[in-house]
């Protein structure tokens, strides 16, 4: 890693054991080799208070051993008594998300499950699959509350094991280009803000004169996360000045999902990650429009991130990422459920003639992405009785009131486009539209990569390249300003359009990483097939968590592509969300409240199923009046304004460089040794753990299965060639036949799984006809004349349809002779008579071919083999290595010592 001037800080602390004795917990943490340890005290005598002792101190296996050998003795209720042990193990763990306390003592949450779903040059991204909550003062000091089991079970309500992430080397909370360019800082920067203690900087091997750093120094860089998306930050709140560093692990909710797009063999990861925002969150009908600080309901950063997975170092590697945000029309307005309607009414309710709470919002989305700020508003625009309609024209003067106090070149860019109305005419194409606006939109923001552009833009000039926005720097280009999509719910017509606008901007992506020839890309190719798939998931889940039910209107169903089944399954999808939203939202909403710290139990104060709103809870200043008053011109934070149109959190300058922690490492540590971190040289590897991460493939999965097409992943495709449904749109037994023959004899052949989910869409009859048919490719009869004649002729195809290749009737005789002498090899390894083993033939066969074993033995076969001669230097060694085995060691030389003291500096300093 000589290039690099910094590398992110990997944690140390990534496997936990949790033990117990009757007054103490304590928690051993470990990084995966389990070369360094640390140790939390936990104190269980408290019986409302959080006691947490952290010594701070890295500890070797043995000295841990050691320790919690001496625990287990002294614990012991008789002195050398060994049938009770006074130390017990409770639980294995890999992460803490945090400790919580309502009426009684704290809790502790554990992370005791979880799976492998991204990885990012080498950072993995993993999913939290279960967790464990252990109370933690004991028995003998618990003080019992009767309403302390109900709020337990209004916590465990928000199930983490649905959708939150975390890694321990990759800040999940900031965007890649933001994680990059912290780690492009100059380096005198960097070098301001290290700091190291005399302990840190001690070396072992230091009065012998070897320069440990050298050039070889790495600054490791740990930036603040960004909170607005970490969703266990209060439960964290308790512990964070207590604690080192490695002990904090940031979770944030939403969505993450990665599929590999194989180009001619080469493999690019697309990654969609999705933050949703902890700062108002809730559910879709009790929370609408924004709070008092500028936070909107609904309010999710979706981040496409695209990289060539063959380079995994983000120094020499290929990165690229587009960022866009969806969230809630930021104004105050809300819906009454009361009433039992489908839509219930919109109403306003406070008059913001000064636009206060959206200049609050767009100053965070200034700070945080730049300029410009693009606002898509899907929301209808003419309507017989005013309902979406009143949420524009509020949105409108607010925009138009906060632009007239910006430059020109910064303004807010306003697009309404009513797409409802679109997509019931006849004459428009909703996605033609739709097309031109991302254009539009990501020509005014860019996109970030991580390299210079490359020479192929040279070579293969496009307009749509030089127009270009964002800004160009010397290690590439970054994006500047977002686009901010939102209709009323942020959900169907909103994932559509984001669709739209990812389509382009990942067009944009593989160009500049020199993989395509233009910067765009048409429907029905596998690799938008692939894009299409993980935004419907990434879709689905955002509404399942928001809404209550999957999307009821998919890209599908805008393209007017989709099945007439799909009709049912939207009803379907409709009457799930009705429901949701009328009788279960209200506790979820509560759930969500308690676990994000928003409502704090508390002794003498109304309990939270007793409020009759949680208004409150989301708007502070209607509890206290705030002793500033923001200006009604000068809307924007401090300092923003000169850095546009670059955001101010990547802007290196005294207020950020307070939220990274800097410090230099000899480039083997393994605190940013991505190397060590990904490929675990010092563990047993499995291959379920090696393997666990199956993501969707687009040559597996979406490239048509038939032999002699063209794998490039953006060929179009027509509508029923794709990996997934190879047999779905047969519509009789003679296609069948054929097809099953050819896959039969074309390699690689399809699997039962791809055939079975394949054919879920087939009609009965289609199903009976292919179970007439055996699974393995046989010989078709033809009995009758007429029209199975007309089978036979479709079944029987040349050589050219079935391998790609023309092969002649009869093999030359020189491949006939090669061919005969590959069977002579085979016969010799049984010592059969050679006067039996003499084929007909023209010439001798002995002069036709010389074949030299690739192995060094002389004669090697299944009955005898002859061992190969060593040389003088492996004789020496072998010998040396024996006499080591007997105890008589052979002096080391100046190479041997260096090379032992590289190998413990490396491993353990």
């Amino acid at each position: 890693m000589p290039a690099a001037a910094a590398a992110p800080l990997i944690s140390s602390v990534q496997k936990l054991v949790l033990y117990e004795t009757r007054a103490r917990y304590f928690l051993v943490g470990s990084n995966p080799a389990e070369t360094k340890y640390r140790v939390l005290k936990i104190d269980r005598t408290e019986p409302k208070d959080l006691v947490i002792i952290d010594d701070k101190h890295v500890y070797t296996q043995q000295e841990v051993r050691e320790l919690l050998g001496r625990l287990d003795l002294g614990n012991r209720t008789k002195m050398g008594q060994k049938g009770s042990s006074g130390l017990s193990r409770a639980v294995s763990a890999f992460g803490i998300v945090g400790f919580v306390r309502f009426l009684e003592g704290y809790y502790i949450v554990l992370i005791t499950k979880r799976r492998k779903m991204a990885d990012i040059g080498g950072h993995a991204i993993y999913k939290i699959e279960d967790t464990n909550m252990i109370y933690i003062p004991n028995d003998s000091v618990r003080v019992s509350h009767p309403d302390e089991a109900r709020y337990l079970r209004i916590f465990q309500n928000v199930d983490l094991s649905s959708n939150f992430y975390f890694s321990y080397s990759y800040d999940l909370s900031h965007s890649l280009q933001y994680n990059l360019t912290v780690l492009r800082m100059p380096l005198e920067t960097l070098k301001t803000e290290t700091t190291q203690t005399r302990q840190e900087s001690f070396d072992i091997f230091e009065d012998e004169g070897l320069s440990t750093q050298g050039g070889n120094g790495v600054f490791g860089i740990c930036s603040k996360p960004y909170e607005k998306y970490v969703w266990n930050a209060k439960l964290l709140e308790a512990v964070r000045t207590a604690v080192h560093r490695d002990w904090l692990l940031y979770i944030i909710h939403g969505f993450c999902g990665q599929s590999k797009l194989l180009i001619y063999g080469r493999p690019i990861y697309v990654t969609l990650i999705a933050r949703r925002s902890s700062k108002f969150a809730g559910t879709r009908f009790l929370k609408r429009g924004a709070n008092c600080e500028g936070d909107v309901a609904n309010e999710v950063e979706t981040e496409q991130i695209l990289y060539d997975a063959s380079v995994m170092s983000f120094s020499a590697g290929s990165y690229s990422s587009y960022v866009q945000v969806r969230g809630s029309v930021p104004l105050y307005w809300s819906q009454d459920i009361s009433t039992m309607m489908p839509k219930p009414p919109i109403t306003l309710d406070q008059a913001d003639p000064y636009a206060h709470v959206a200049a609050l919002h767009f100053d965070q989305m200034l700070q945080r992405f730049g300029s410009p700020i693009i606002i898509l508003n899907l929301v209808k625009e003419r309507e017989k009785r005013k309902h979406e309609r009143i949420l524009s024209e509020e949105l409108v003067a607010a925009v138009t009131y906060l632009n007239q106090f910006l430059p020109p070149e910064h303004a807010i860019i306003y697009i309404p486009w009513d797409m409802a109305k679109y997509t019931k005419s006849k004459l428009c194409n909703v996605l033609d539209r739709l097309n031109v606006i991302a254009e539009s939109v990501v020509k005014k923001t860019g996109f970030f990569v991580n390299r210079p552009d490359s020479y192929c833009s040279i070579l293969r000039p496009d307009e749509k390249w030089n127009e270009l926005g964002g800004c160009v720097v010397s290690t590439g280009r970054l994006q500047t300003g977002v686009l901010r999509t939102n209709c009323v719910d942020c959900l169907d017509r909103t994932n559509t359009a984001q669709f739209m606008v990812g389509k382009c901007a990942l067009a944009y992506q593989l160009y500049s990483l020199g993989l395509i020839d233009k910067p765009n890309l048409q429907f029905d190719t596998d690799a938008v097939r692939l894009f299409e798939e993980l935004y419907e998931d990434h879709g689905d889940t955002l509404s399942l968590q928001y809404g209550g039910s999957q999307l009821v209107h998919r890209v599908k169903t805008y393209r007017k592509i989709a099945p007439w089944t799909q009709h049912s399954k939207d009803i379907m999808q409709t009457l799930s969300r009705y429901y949701s939203n009328a009788f279960s939202d209200a506790d979820r909403q509560d759930s969500i409240n308690l676990f994000l710290g928003v409502f704090k139990p508390a002794e003498g104060k109304p309990h939270l199923w007793e409020l009759p709103t949680d208004f409150y809870l989301h708007h502070k200043n209607t509890l206290s009046l705030s002793q500033t008053r923001q200006s009604y011109t000068y809307w924007w934070t401090t300092g923003v304004l000169k850095h546009l149109p670059l955001p101010f959190d990547e802007v290196t300058c005294a207020e950020n460089r307070r939220k990274l922690t800097v410090k230099k490492f000899h480039k083997y540590e393994e605190e940013i040794d991505i190397h060590n971190e990904f490929f675990r040289p010092y563990e047993l590897s499995s291959f379920d753990e090696t393997f666990c991460l199956a993501m969707t493939n687009s040559t597996r999965d979406f490239m048509p299965k038939n032999v002699g097409i063209d794998p490039s992943p953006f060929t179009v495709r027509k509508p029923d060639e794709t990996g997934k449904s190879v047999l779905g749109n047969k519509n009789n037994r003679e296609e069948t036949v054929l097809q099953r023959k050819t896959a039969a004899s074309a390699p690689p052949p399809p699997s039962e799984e791809a055939v079975s989910s394949s054919s879920e869409d087939d009609s009965g009859t289609d199903k009976e006809d292919e179970g007439a048919v055996s699974q393995r490719s046989t010989p078709v009869k033809v009995t009758d004349t007429g029209d199975n004649t007309k089978i036979t002729e479709n079944v029987v195809q040349s050589t050219k349809d079935v391998y790609g290749v023309n092969l002649s009737d009869i093999p030359s005789e020189d491949d006939l002779t090669i061919y005969a002498r590959f069977v002579q090899l085979g016969q010799s390894q049984h010592k059969q008579d050679k006067g039996s083993q003499q084929l007909c033939s023209k010439r001798p066969l002995d002069k036709v071919i010389n074949l030299i074993p690739i192995s060094s033995f002389s004669q090697d076969n299944i009955y005898e083999v002859q061992p190969p001669r060593a040389d003088r230097k492996s004789i020496e060694i072998f010998h040396a290595h024996i006499q080591a085995g007997r105890g008589n060691m052979q002096p080391l030389g100046r190479d041997d010592f260096l090379m032992y003291r590289e190998y413990i500096r490396n491993r353990y300093m």
